[in-house]
């Protein structure tokens, strides 16, 4: 028997903190075990026993407490409403799923047919069908490969093009992709050889024609997706470096499959074949708006040497990634798609009424303009012109800390609530978290 707590009542006649095995037994508990785990369960009522100790709350309230504490899943992930105005955030996930997509991933979840012709009942390709949804949307190529993220796709290019050989690569493409992760080091990783070339601001296609010889495994483009270098530059593009007489592989980094009227100065895959590129890498999660995975376009030849080293088995994505980008390519439009594209002035709107209501309420909310971006390293210096719910600063950390979890941007003594990252289907719970940061 678990001792961690004293009896109900003690003989003084004074209330005390149950037992944790009565509290466990309260059919509300009960339940929840049976979906998230004893564990969990008997975690959160250990937590509730400690605060009822502490004088927190009163130790009749310990089970109240404990199921108000139990997590949505068993899981330790919390949902969070996204209102920082940028709409693809790092530390959120980046891209959240298309409704199609979630729907995906709850059907691949169980036994499917990942690997497997149902009518002949042999193996089948892995993730075919998501691989011809991707050649649907870019007919420029010829194959495509699948791996768990953007730069083991880069990764995977470098280990079977250029194993030992020299990768030719601009000084001023020398980039650092995120969280202390540089794309020389990870090319260098590989075990090839980086051929620097031009200088920082400006590179010209002669500085690679005289850089590549027998030792060059390809050019590679990469496309510095989290900073803009404006003045006295030069860069040389796909279309100058297809004649070279060697592979060019570009980093789109940024997911395009198509371009994309609103952000004309981000790369997409379509475009990059178009112009000679022999291999196209690119991210799932970003403006694709599917899951975390990485994108190999490109050369039939090309793309079966990648998917057949025996790194690629290493890189693999599961069969609810696959669902997912699969229902991502050929759904409806994805989250950030619709987010990218809101209109600035029904924006405007749905911060007035939400402000309005919220006012009536006795809360201190005002409808204001805002600016938003692109965030998850793409489209850098772009702005879109968005609205949002101003609120005191005080709300930021209890919006954070409540149900559901609400993460807004601090500025100029405000909290504000973009609501260009919010889908409008999510009003009434940004409403209520609201009000509870207000009580």
């Amino acid at each position: 028997m678990d001792r961690e707590a004293v009896p109900v009542t003690g003989v003084d006649g004074r209330r005390r903190i149950a037992r944790t095995d009565v509290l466990l037994a309260d059919p509300r508990l009960a339940g929840a075990a049976g979906r998230l785990g004893r564990g969990v369960v008997k975690a959160a009522v250990v937590a509730a026993q400690r605060r009822a100790r502490n004088g927190e709350i009163p130790p009749d309230a310990v089970a109240d407490a404990a199921v108000s504490s139990l997590p949505v899943t068993a899981a330790g992930l919390r949902p969070v409403l996204n209102a920082t105005g940028v709409l693809l955030h790092t530390n959120l996930g980046r891209a959240p799923l298309s409704e199609a997509a979630r729907e995906a991933v709850a059907v691949a979840s169980g036994a499917t047919d990942v690997e497997l012709d149902l009518e002949t009942g042999r193996r089948a390709k892995r993730g075919r069908s998501a691989l011809a949804a991707l050649l649907e949307r870019v007919p420029q190529a010829e194959a495509a490969h699948v791996v768990n993220n953007g730069a083991a796709a880069l990764v995977l290019a470098a280990t079977t093009l250029a194993p030992g050989r020299e990768i030719v690569i601009s000084r001023g493409e020398m980039v650092e992709i995120g969280d202390g992760f540089r794309i020389p080091e990870l090319l260098a990783a590989t075990g090839a050889r980086l051929r620097e070339v031009g200088t920082t601001n400006r590179t010209t296609p002669d500085d690679y024609a005289a850089a590549i010889g027998d030792e060059t495994g390809f050019i590679l483009k990469v496309h510095p997706s989290n900073f803009r270098m404006t003045g006295f530059t030069r860069g040389a593009g796909v279309a100058e470096l297809a004649g070279l007489g060697v592979p060019v592989v570009a980093d789109t980094g940024s997911g395009l499959l198509a371009p994309e009227p609103l952000l004309p100065d981000e790369p997409d895959a379509a475009s990059m074949l178009k112009a000679g590129a022999h291999l196209v890498t690119a991210s799932g999660d970003k403006l694709l708006g599917g899951p975390q995975c990485g994108l190999v376009l490109g050369r039939e030849d090309l793309v079966r040497r990648l998917a057949r080293h025996p790194l690629a088995r290493a890189l693999r994505v599961d069969k609810m990634t696959l669902a997912a980008l699969e229902a991502t390519v050929r759904g409806p439009r994805t989250p950030t798609e619709l987010a990218l594209h809101a209109d600035a002035a029904a924006l405007r709107e749905r911060a007035g009424r939400l402000a309005a209501r919220l006012r009536d309420e006795g809360v201190d909310a005002m409808a204001v303009d805002s600016e938003a971006a692109v965030g998850g390293g793409g489209a850098p210096g772009v702005v879109l012109p968005s609205a949002a719910v101003s609120v005191p600063e005080p709300y930021a950390a209890r919006l954070r800390q409540g149900d559901p979890a609400v993460m807004g941007r601090v500025e100029d003594g405000r909290c504000l609530l973009d609501l260009r990252s919010v889908p409008p289907g999510q009003d009434e719970a940004l409403a209520g978290a609201v009000r509870a940061a207000a009580r």
